[in-house]
């Protein structure tokens, strides 16, 4: 490990180490206090929900399943909370009350009632011990948010006694959340608790200046993690739909009762939406970058028909660091970018310079993705380089990933965007072209890639290239693969020694060549999709600088 990696290292580890502590010291001593605090004797409003809802959900929890985060738990008639869970990503969905949504599909008394009894177990089992999986600062932000915006399904036809058991809950949960917000990172579970913070306090009965102060605090949060062009600052396209799936709620509830609302949340609102419309494919689906999953049609068309801004997407959001190639139905995004700050890319990518590619209704090209619920090694692999479609040297990753005791996840460190320019050359098509360093210090190369797309939309130039600068020659062999993952929809076919044909489903088609090699086709999977993994294919461009150390390629669509 480099002096450089093990002071960041360091460094983080002792921030985290901090932020641990006050956490777990704020949690105690809450359980510690007596609880004086007036209870509000009734929620004024539930805010809506704008997440898909699915009846099979729903008839499932009524037999006493629960199929979440890609498993099933059997309670056998007991309460979820008091069997074993086969993993923590269900333990994590079922604390959250998420799935309380489902239910809405049905909203019969019997459904209501069953579900004041688990909101009852969970009280009795987990209400007054502030710790473990069910207090996680993402799972009772979520939580929070489900109780308030749910309340209608939870209490129907709930006599006194439990409304009172579960106002009370509610009210030290969001004691909980007020108090351990400072010792969080500047991530979007700290933007969700302050959303949730600010939705309880237009929820439940208080005073005007509290309303006030939690709508203050949404903005500075907003402020500091809402880029200017929209995107938020983990540089996940996802993360923007889920945001907007929480504040859309909270600012219409705030309007409904009257509230001024937070100076901030209707602009950053307007400036997220252009960033939404920048990452969206052809086909709908959201770009698969840093930590980005499948997005489920239903929410996006749920959120986008509020858009209000309109216009086309931009060519590039200049402070998240992407770009955008389109052309008569063709896009093409491609990340320039490079991971953050050590507490900001615990979940970003190794993905520099790689793009993903759409026409018509149609992913052609696309990266990995990021699996949903899977086992940690699933989760390291699907951000590694290699599950990008970009170029890897050594089969190492662009980023260097460091795990540590205080880091859940990897800590991404190594590359930097060196140069990134946007030109027309005098036919009219659209050029990218950008280096980075990230093989730089451990292998003694530059990757550089150009991109280029015709302004009707049907012929793509790329143009991958590994250097070492002056002073760095002579540097070892190494072993470079260019790889372009096929979304699993699109079936490949070998036209001829240098050509693959794709072809998706409606019968669109694209030629890929490489003049003067020979790409393979190779299986892949795919971590993205709503069913979770799925066997793709991937084609492959395997060169050795510095004897061969650039590679020229070309996308046709076959008219």
């Amino acid at each position: 490990m480099q002096l450089a990696d093990r002071r960041t290292l360091m460094s983080f580890g002792l921030r985290e180490a901090c932020r641990r502590f006050y956490r777990r010291t704020a949690g105690l001593r809450l359980a510690l206090t007596p609880f004086s605090s007036h209870v509000p004797d009734r929620l004024l409003v539930a805010p809506s929900d704008l997440r898909a809802v699915d009846p099979f959900v729903a008839e499932e929890i009524g037999f006493g399943r629960f199929p979440l985060a890609g498993t099933s738990l059997d309670t056998q008639g007991l309460s979820p909370f008091a069997v074993e869970h086969p993993s923590r990503a269900l333990s994590e969905r079922l604390h959250s009350f998420a799935w309380l949504r489902h239910i809405r599909a049905q909203r019969t008394e019997p459904a209501c009632a069953r579900c004041r009894s688990i909101v009852a177990s969970w009280i009795a089992l987990h209400g007054r011990r502030p710790w473990g999986v069910g207090w996680e600062p993402n799972v009772v932000a979520e939580r929070v948010i489900a109780w308030l915006s749910h309340s209608t399904v939870v209490l129907q036809g709930a006599e006194a006694g439990f409304y009172r058991r579960f106002m009370k809950s509610l009210t030290y949960q969001v004691r909980y959340l007020r108090r351990i917000v400072r010792g969080l990172p500047e991530d979007e579970t700290r933007l969700r608790i302050r959303i949730a913070l600010a939705m309880a306090s237009v929820s439940m009965p208080t005073r005007n200046a509290f309303i006030k102060r939690e709508g203050k605090r949404l903005d500075r949060e907003l402020e500091r993690q809402i880029l200017a062009d929209g995107a938020h600052v983990s540089r996940n396209p996802r993360a923007i739909l889920d945001l907007l799936l929480d504040l859309l709620p909270l600012r219409q509830t705030y309007i409904n009762l009257g509230h001024d609302v937070p100076s901030k949340l209707i602009p950053t609102i307007d400036r997220m939406y252009p960033a939404l419309r920048f990452f969206r494919h052809q086909d709908g689906d959201l770009a698969l970058f840093n930590g980005a999953t499948s997005t489920p049609a239903s929410e996006l068309m749920s959120v986008l028909r509020y858009d209000e801004t309109g216009g086309q997407p931009s060519k590039s959001l200049p402070h998240a660091r992407y770009h955008r190639l389109s052309a008569s139905g063709t896009t093409i995004i491609v990340d320039t970018g490079v991971p953050l700050r050590a507490e900001l890319s615990q979940r970003a990518h190794a993905g520099c310079l790689s793009f993903e590619m759409s026409s018509g209704r149609n992913r052609f090209i696309v990266n990995s993705g990021s699996p949903k619920f899977a086992a940690r090694e699933f989760r390291r692999v699907a951000r590694s380089t290699a599950a990008h479609s970009t170029v890897t040297v050594d089969e190492t990753s662009s980023s260097r990933m460091i795990r540590s005791y205080f880091c859940r996840a990897s800590i991404l460190a190594g590359a930097t965007v060196i140069e990134v320019e946007r030109s027309n050359d005098q036919h009219g098509n659209d050029w990218l072209r950008s280096v980075h360093d990230g093989y730089l210090s451990g292998l003694g190369y530059v990757h550089e890639r150009q991109i280029g797309l015709n302004n009707s939309g049907n012929k793509i130039k790329g143009h991958d290239m590994l250097s070492s600068p002056e002073g760095l020659r002579g540097q070892r062999p190494v072993e470079a693969v260019a790889r372009f993952h096929i979304h699993p929809s699109i079936t490949l076919s070998r036209q001829d020694e240098e050509t693959v044909l794709m072809v998706a489903a409606d019968g669109e088609a694209w030629t890929f060549s490489a003049p003067g090699l020979t790409p393979t086709i190779e299986e892949d999977i795919f971590f993205a999709d709503a069913s979770g993994f799925r066997s793709s294919q991937q084609i492959v461009i395997a060169f050795s600088p510095p004897e061969v150390s650039e590679i020229r390629w070309m996308l046709k669509r076959m008219e």
